[in-house]
């Protein structure tokens, strides 16, 4: 680390243009290349997967997504005027020409007399594609949207579309990346009270962003990676790239203050903050991509996107950074500073006088009341936690203006909320029995409750035919019923009814058969995925909270530290969930977050935001404990090393959250409903987990142990290897 920094300071112009060549090279090839976002869901061995399966194996051509055209007629007219017949004859037939677009059913056709109102106000085509939504590119998404809107707003005409490839087509904005870099350098400014000591930090993980995301940008041609990908590394990265800059930035200036040249000042500082920087940096990255443990792919691409975002700021901090400090020399300091260290020379580094001194010595003195009191709050904000209910939120939660949320809106006004995300009765038929078995789960759908409606068009012609006899001897046909639920594709009675028609419907008709039905449609698979994420992730977190003691132990030579730390790693985690839940779920004080529908939280995102917060946490903890640490080196006395760490990292660690908190919080103004679950996630979890618990309750407990707190085993303490933050 010595080397690296003395490198990137002695060289910094070199290294300044590196990183601008970097930036521009990646930002053109980025823009000449163009991006590949898409959402890849594939859950082998599920039965919406299977049901897909089957689909593609019998109708090639018709195994992708299916996607609706929705017209609304102008105001005292219906969909069966001729001037609205018209529009919707073209554009079909316009979309029919388009690439991928294999099917086209109509209202005005025979087959499409259940896609048209009772009122006759609001119709829809169904459009079926050769290929799921992720194989289609954002721009041939974009074409189809476009031409199938074409004659929106024509004559009071109201053309909108619904589906996965629409979605593909919303266009994705950054939501409050530029408020977020400005309430990150109003913080600055307060802590450090210089222009230039507030613009290094938030220079360098621009700049590191920037060049991520390009590359990430490239990679979407290679995997898979969600639409929301850049808005999710922008939002970790942002904060995560502005707090190791602080970092080292704040042990700068204190070294200048001692009295050190510019450029032993910058080696010292990346030489003791950088260490713990690419300690923390390395354990989100590792803890993101540990989401490959999982199996499930869709996580595959923002594990490997957010990980590459922490990654560039992480290698900024530790290279461009120390090189801008070197152009910027003194000045990093405020001009307050700067006079009094010409006045008044070089001071020795002490403890910080004021609130965190007091503050420590407060809970020095009475360390059960903090920790009792600050445990309840923890405990009450988590409580919403244990009704949290994963699952994917639907189209009706897309920005007001959209095409998805018009189509979604319009669908529920003129035929319920069910028609947003039909189900399907999925079997391969082959003989005679198995049709009449086919027909008998038919039957019973219908009158199973929570279902609107069910259609099937059998392709084997059976009028007037009610036994097996009538019937051809052989066959091999894919028959296909699609069932309406009465529910929104998100609601939990939606989730309630496969469950009903996988378990207690179907297995009754079919136990005595060898027909298999598979319930499957676009609605199932995100049930599935749900399923499947929910099942692994106590599985995911007993991994991370394990891999979190055994560092913790090799670098604090500590069994009670790791142990508090996993234990106020699950607090702060259940807090931000709790938050969540309340909000996104119960819908409490969903105005002021722009939550228009309560509805599920969506599956993947506690295993993302677990790996988050779990390597923010540690970042705190290990930054505080660090400090302590040394100074139980030094006097051997645990009340002093508390006391003393505390006081001196307390400010520099509540600024960081401070920085933390805004940014992710400056998130909750965009549209897209999953960026704002992460926004307000991580927010509440950064502020709960470095406030509340680092500040008050892990030193509480800490002077409560006393020196238990530093008690390791001696065989241990031989086996392991040695590993140090801080420069000895």
């Amino acid at each position: 680390m010595r080397a690296l920094a003395t490198f990137c300071v002695r060289y910094r112009r070199i290294v300044l243009v590196v990183w601008i060549v970097a930036f521009v090279l990646t930002f053109a090839i980025g823009r000449a290349v163009g991006t590949n976002y898409s959402n890849n869901f594939s859950l082998p061995g599920t039965e919406s997967t299977k049901a897909l399966e089957l689909i593609k194996l019998h109708e090639p051509t018709q195994g992708g997504d299916t996607d609706q055209i929705v017209f609304a007629a102008p105001a005292g007219k219906t969909v069966m005027s001729p001037g609205v017949i018209a529009a919707i004859n073209t554009t079909l037939a316009d979309v029919a020409t388009l690439p991928h677009v294999s099917k086209i059913v109509s209202p005005l056709s025979p087959q499409g007399v259940f896609y048209v109102s009772s009122d006759k106000t609001i119709a829809y085509a169904n459009v079926t594609f050769d290929v799921i939504a992720p194989k289609i590119t954002t721009e041939e998404a974009k074409t189809f949207v476009a031409t199938a809107t074409k004659f929106n707003g024509t004559a009071g005409l109201e053309v909108a579309v619904a589906g996965q490839v629409a979605e593909a087509a919303n266009k994705v904005t950054i939501g409050g990346t530029g408020i977020g870099a400005l309430a990150a350098l109003v913080v600055l400014l307060l802590v450090f009270g210089s222009i230039f000591a507030a613009l290094m930090p938030l220079a360098s993980a621009l700049i590191a962003l920037g060049t991520a995301t390009a590359i990430i940008g490239m990679l979407t041609h290679v995997m898979a990676m969600p639409m929301f990908a850049p808005e999710l590394v922008i939002l970790i990265g942002l904060g995560v790239g502005v707090d190791y800059a602080l970092f080292i930035v704040t042990r700068h200036r204190q070294g200048l203050l001692e009295g050190l040249s510019v450029e032993e000042s910058i080696v010292q500082a990346v030489n003791t903050s950088g260490r713990a920087v690419l300690f923390a940096g390395i354990i989100v990255c590792i803890a993101l991509l540990g989401m490959f443990a999982l199996g499930v792919s869709f996580l595959y691409g923002l594990a490997v996107a957010a990980s590459i975002g922490v990654a560039f700021t992480m290698i900024a901090a530790l290279t461009l950074l120390p090189a801008i400090l070197g152009f910027v020399g003194p000045r990093i300091l405020s001009g307050k500073q700067r006079k009094s260290l010409a006045a008044n020379g070089p001071r020795p580094a002490s403890a910080a006088k004021g609130f965190w001194t007091n503050w420590a010595n407060f809970i020095d003195r009475r360390p059960a009341i903090p920790a009792i009191i600050a445990t309840i709050l923890i405990v009450l904000i988590a409580v919403p936690f244990f009704s949290m209910r994963l699952g994917s939120s639907d189209q009706g939660n897309d920005p007001l203006g959209t095409t998805t949320r018009t189509a979604y809106d319009l669908i529920a006004k003129g035929f319920g909320p069910g028609y947003n995300g039909p189900l399907q009765l999925v079997s391969e038929v082959h003989t005679p029995a198995e049709f009449m078995t086919f027909s008998e789960v038919y039957q019973a759908a219908k009158t199973t409750p929570g279902v609107q409606g069910v259609a099937w068009f059998p392709k084997t012609p059976v009028a007037g035919c009610m036994t097996a006899s009538c019937l051809p001897a052989s066959f091999n046909e894919l028959e296909v019923a699609v069932v309406v639920p009465t529910s929104a594709p998100q609601d939990a009675a939606t989730t309630t009814l496969i469950s009903t028609l996988r378990h207690d419907v179907i297995p009754p008709i079919t136990k005595n058969s060898t027909l298999v039905v598979y319930v499957g449609g676009i609605t199932a698979v995100f049930v599935d995925f749900a399923h499947v994420l929910s099942s692994k992730l106590p599985l995911f977190i007993g991994l991370v909270v394990l891999l979190s003691f055994l560092l913790l132990a090799v670098v604090f030579r500590s069994v009670v530290v790791p142990i508090l730390s996993a234990v106020m790693n699950l607090l702060s985690i259940g807090a931000a969930f709790g938050v969540l839940t309340a909000v996104f779920q119960w819908g409490w004080l969903g105005d002021l977050f722009g939550v228009n529908r309560p509805g599920p939280i969506e599956a993947f995102l506690p295993v993302m935001m677990f790996a988050i917060l779990f390597g923010l946490s540690m970042d705190y903890q290990v930054f505080l404990v660090t400090r302590m640490h040394e100074e139980w080196q030094k006097s051997g006395d645990n009340r002093t090393a508390v006391r003393l760490g505390l006081a001196r990292t307390g400010k520099t660690i509540t600024a960081a959250a401070a920085i933390m908190i805004v940014v992710f919080a400056s998130f909750i103004l965009g549209g897209e409903r999953i960026i704002k679950e992460f926004g307000l996630g991580l927010a509440g979890g950064v502020l709960v987990d470095a406030v509340i618990i680092r500040m008050a309750i892990v030193p509480a407990v800490m002077f409560l142990f006393g020196k238990a707190n530093w008690w390791f085993p001696k065989s241990l303490d031989k086996l392991l290897p040695k590993i140090g933050l801080e420069h000895e």
